[in-house]
């Protein structure tokens, strides 16, 4: 693998060292997320099904709101992404207790299974690159991320990360 992790160069600015984060962002997800897509493909969800889940899963009973600024696709898209998701039973909605127009999210026991299911096969992947990477290159590697999210919406990820502690 050395031969695929060299050092940056001084001058990783380029374009042809910009080029190769980009196409190694896209071929780590792509390979990362196969497993996933897979069991997806098999009760006929793709990956906008799986974000969803996995976002509910973070945060029961988020509401449609907050999940559709996470997702950052269409109240058109979300609408048909849950319909799917409540069909299968993978998903239920319940009616706000201080705002009774919020609609709050969660995970019925078998969305619980399934996005347990998928995070495993996820986790697989990502534990393997951490270990064979070491803590500094992961800290790096977040580093990188957390500067792909435009300033206003890393309290998303703040609000996130704080339901991990």
């Amino acid at each position: 693998m050395a031969e695929l992790t060299p050092a940056a160069s001084p001058q990783f600015l380029r374009e042809a060292e910009v080029r190769r984060g980009i196409e190694l962002l896209y071929f780590g997800y792509g390979s990362m997320i196969k497993g996933a897509d897979a069991r997806l493909e098999e009760v006929g969800l793709g990956r906008a099904h799986h974000r969803a889940l996995y976002f509910i899963a973070r945060r029961p009973g988020m509401p449609v709101s907050d999940l559709l600024r996470l997702l950052n696709i269409t109240k058109q898209s979300l609408s048909r992404v849950l319909g799917e998701l409540q069909a299968k039973g993978l998903v239920s909605q319940e009616v706000g207790k201080r705002d009774r127009r919020q609609r709050l999210l969660r995970l019925t026991p078998e969305g619980t299974a399934m996005e347990a299911m998928l995070f495993d096969k996820l986790r697989e992947r990502m534990v393997a690159a951490y270990t064979q990477a070491g803590q500094q290159a992961v800290t790096g590697f977040w580093a990188v991320l957390l500067g792909l999210i435009p300033p206003l919406d890393r309290p998303m990820i703040q609000e996130l990360q704080a339901t991990l502690r």
